[in-house]
């Protein structure tokens, strides 16, 4: 759970409106709930002001809770518990880096560590052209193939402090790495290669 911004804050803005696009796919997400429940819209609504800010201002919580005429404490407490969203501004690459036992377990200490020395930032900071946060978060639910980092959309599994680095490198020069493990490993198949199965359905050996 995290703490509600300041309104004071300079990071703050005045205000948020959608954009024309947006505005069109706000409208879309409230029409998916019944007459009386749209305010069941506040998750994917505020999902929506994330993508296009970077970040939820306290601009956007007001909007959304004006388009779904609720108090705005409504919105408030929704999006000071979920930790996906960013109360305040985060880099263009927000790199989350579960730290929960079987990542930890795994060697994702090594994976924090290699942000840090390739970045120069600790957890929770940006670095200064904004094009990089640190974050440390709990269970992204991918144990198996872990340690995991979560960047934008994509899970990156079997990380270590190599192919962190690698990724790392991609992201700077404007590329998009490619999600999933960087082991090659099949979705969470054993590391060790496949034991069982070995061969097609409907297949004789």
């Amino acid at each position: 759970m995290s703490r509600l911004p300041s309104p004071s804050d300079p990071a703050q803005p005045a205000s948020f409106a959608f954009s024309t696009e947006n505005q069109g796919g706000a409208k879309a997400i409230i029409a998916r709930y019944p007459a009386g429940r749209q305010r069941s819209a506040v998750l994917p609504l505020l999902d929506l002001a994330q993508r296009q800010e970077g970040w939820v201002s306290l601009a956007a919580m007001r909007h959304v809770a004006e388009m779904l005429d609720i108090p705005d404490i409504a919105v408030y407490e929704v999006a000071t518990f979920y930790t996906m969203y960013n109360l305040k501004p985060v880099g263009r690459h927000h790199l989350q880096i579960c730290t929960n036992l079987p990542c930890q377990l795994r060697g994702s200490d090594d994976v924090v560590a290699a942000c840090v020395n390739e970045l120069g930032i600790g957890i929770g900071e940006t670095t200064a052209d904004g094009q990089f946060s640190l974050a440390e978060v709990e269970c992204l639910g991918a144990c198996v193939n872990a340690p995991v980092v979560w960047i934008a959309d994509d899970y990156y599994e079997d990380i270590d402090a190599g192919s962190m680095k690698t990724i790392l490198a991609k992201l700077k020069s404007g590329e998009t790495p490619e999600a999933g493990s960087q082991t090659g490993r099949m979705t969470s198949a054993p590391a060790g290669g496949l034991t069982t199965l070995l061969e097609p359905f409907g297949e004789k050996s």
